[in-house]
């Protein structure tokens, strides 16, 4: 008779083990509204860093303490980054792993942290980078203006002179170009332009993905109509049409009431 083979017991499943993270500077996109557009993999990197240096520890606390992540927190801001750095730049060469958030958004993008990151590289040590949320490209996006090329020229100047001359000076791009804006400048500088270009097409993209995100598109001439019938609130991106627009583009026909997910 002919022995049937025993069927060996499964083998147990056996849970990975990730690779330690080196020490290194960990740049990571926090969201920029909508809590929920953070990553899982920005969570993880936040729950193991040795410390989260953020813009402001208290706004960053209220985003860390709804996904119950208990850090330890510095400050590293316009006003004290270059004091940080040597301190942070020591913690990573002794095997640190150095977690840096702003406000909202990527940092070092109109945000603390170029330097930072200058130094770190310049010291021979690891950066990496979280990509996630970004105030300039969720608006680029959803403008309905050609997204290649682009220019990001981050905030507008106070000024009203140096305004109107950055501004000018996007009209003759071939390229769409991207602002933050204070809201409680935008009428101001929508009227900047239309002292100019009235019939430019622009694009207001405000609050983007929060509960009040609202796209306004049209000639600078109804965009400053508009928001002088109302109070402006809520973070800010003016982009400005390229010079000469593609033959695909042809909203500016259509209506330019808000556009809401």
């Amino acid at each position: 008779m002919t022995a049937r083979p025993v069927p060996l017991p499964a083998s147990p499943a056996v849970e990975p083990v990730a690779a330690p993270r080196p020490a290194g500077l960990f740049l990571v996109a926090t969201p920029i509204g909508n809590l929920g557009d953070i990553t899982l993999r920005a969570l993880e990197l936040l729950r193991s860093a040795d410390v989260i240096a953020c813009e402001d520890t208290r706004h960053s606390g209220r985003l860390l303490s709804h996904y119950q992540i208990s850090r330890p927190l510095l400050s590293l801001n316009e006003h004290n980054e270059a004091r940080r750095i040597p301190e942070l730049v020591a913690r990573i060469q002794q095997g640190a792993q150095v977690a840096l958030i702003s406000d909202a958004g990527m940092p070092t993008v109109s945000d603390p942290g170029q330097r930072l990151t200058q130094a770190v590289v310049a010291a021979g040590l690891l950066v990496q980078v979280l990509p996630g949320p970004s105030a300039v490209l969720t608006a680029l996006a959803g403008s309905g203006l050609p997204t290649t090329p682009f220019h990001f020229g981050g905030f507008l100047p106070h000024k009203k002179g140096q305004r109107a001359k950055e501004l000018a000076a996007a009209r003759e791009r071939e390229a769409t170009s991207v602002y933050f804006e204070s809201p409680y400048r935008l009428v101001d500088t929508l009227d900047i332009i239309c002292q100019e270009a009235p019939e430019h097409l622009h694009v207001v993209a405000r609050e983007l993905t929060k509960h009040f995100e609202e796209f306004m598109r049209g000639s600078a001439r109804s965009l400053l109509k508009h928001y002088q019938q109302k109070t402006v609130k809520g973070e800010i991106c003016l982009l400005v049409a390229p010079k000469e627009l593609p033959r695909w583009v042809t909203w500016h026909s259509a209506s330019t009431e808000p556009s809401s997910p």
